[in-house]
């Protein structure tokens, strides 16, 4: 004979499913509200206005520090819930100082000693980390994602966009490319002809991201391009850009 279904455990488990899924995607809805608001189409980020609504913003932190990844969650989920950290508190460390004219001036200039990369200021969980645990210690040790490099932002004119929207599991593999085909075609970030190629240095710092499986340089380029390039085509770095992304 068939057992009853206990109603209490069925709503139970939907209630453990949806608190590992859907829940993760909805919390960051409060990021995306703030984000519409104070970052432009043209990814102009008003830190002026994001430091009057910084009630709203340390709430949201506050949910991110309440709320560390679990083994239960989805690898997608986990992905973006340490970019969006990344980038919320990028925002706090900015507007916690504002005005500045460039995040390089809240810290020395070791690397990893005392940059503003290696303040601890940053608290999930049990845990205190500071931007560059979570950029390299973190989001690039574990996923194996060339695309991170376009979505991490680090509050200057040359990094990539400040995106006007918070990152979703559900969503990110579209919101990654669309990242990646965004940052490769803007011209302030990379100036591409088919003679000539100037480009990030982000493509020189994390080359080996770029190159794995045999693909080159020029194959993860053209990918996302709108003008192809060719082994023939010169390339050289531009000058990265520190000036606030404001």
């Amino acid at each position: 004979m068939q057992k009853p279904i206990n109603i209490l455990t069925t709503i139970l488990f939907i209630g453990i499913v949806f608190s590992s899924t859907a829940q993760e995607h909805l919390k960051h809805e409060t990021w995306t509200a703030l984000l519409t608001k104070y970052v432009d189409v043209e990814e102009h980020a008003n830190y002026a206005g994001f430091k009057e609504d910084e009630t709203a913003l340390d709430a949201y932190l506050t949910v991110l520090s309440e709320n560390h990844p679990q083994d239960s969650w989805e690898k997608d989920d986990i992905l973006a819930f340490w970019i969006n950290t990344y980038n919320a508190f990028t925002v706090k460390l900015i507007v916690k100082n504002y005005p500045v004219k460039s995040i390089k001036e809240l810290g020395g200039s070791i690397y990893k000693v005392n940059t503003p990369w290696d303040i601890k200021f940053i608290k999930i969980g049990d845990l205190e980390y500071d931007l560059n645990n979570i950029e390299h210690g973190i989001i690039r040790k574990q996923f194996e994602e060339p695309r991170i490099h376009f979505a991490v932002n680090c509050a200057s004119i040359s990094c990539p966009r400040l995106r006007n929207e918070a990152f979703f599991g559900s969503e990110i593999d579209a919101q990654l490319d669309d990242q990646a085909r965004y940052f490769i075609n803007n011209p302030v970030k990379n100036k591409i002809t088919k003679k000539c190629a100037e480009l990030s240095k982000i493509f020189t710092w994390f080359k080996c991201y770029f190159t794995s499986n045999g693909v080159s340089v020029t194959d993860f380029i053209n990918k996302y391009s709108e003008v192809k390039i060719t082994k023939k085509t010169k390339t050289k770095s531009l000058d990265y850009d520190w000036l606030l992304n404001e």
